[in-house]
This record gives C-alpha cells, sequence and structure tokens, in this order.
C-alpha cells in the first residue's frame, strides 16, 4: 500500500508542476520585472483555462490524500 501511495505521490507531483507551469501569467509577477507585466488580457477566462484550474485542483487533491496516506501508514508502522 505504501508503494501504490508513493508511485501515486511522485506521478501526481509531477503532474501538478506540469500543470501548474501551464497557466498564464497573471498580475505583477517575476515575469512583470522582464518587460511581461505590459499585457492587460485579464478580459475573462476560457473554458480552457477554467478545465485546467479544475484540472490543477483534482491533482492537487490527490497529492494532498497521498501524502497524509503516506503519513499515516508511517505512523501506523
Amino acid at each position: 500500500m505504501i508503494l501504490f501511495l508513493q508511485i501515486l505521490l511522485l506521478v501526481s507531483s509531477l503532474l501538478l508542476i506540469l500543470l501548474v507551469l501551464l497557466h498564464r501569467g497573471r498580475g505583477g509577477g517575476l515575469s512583470s520585472l522582464f518587460g511581461g507585466g505590459m499585457q492587460s488580457s485579464l478580459s475573462g477566462s476560457s473554458v480552457v483555462e477554467k478545465n485546467l484550474d479544475r484540472l490543477t485542483l483534482f491533482v492537487g487533491a490527490i497529492w494532498v490524500i497521498a501524502i497524509v496516506g503516506i503519513g499515516l501508514l508511517m505512523k501506523v508502522n
């Protein structure tokens, strides 16, 4: 069971990194330091962005569940 949760944690971590990097930058983060802050495309979110947000939240929830499961199983053993 621990091996399954560790594999799930690894896969969900990599997928979560990929999904976060796919998001479009908004606001005055580090991208505005290098001239990326001139865009003002805050006119609304498309369907693709909303689905990307939902998928990111879902994978994040799986990631948290895997961490809690590993922690609980390690505490019992």
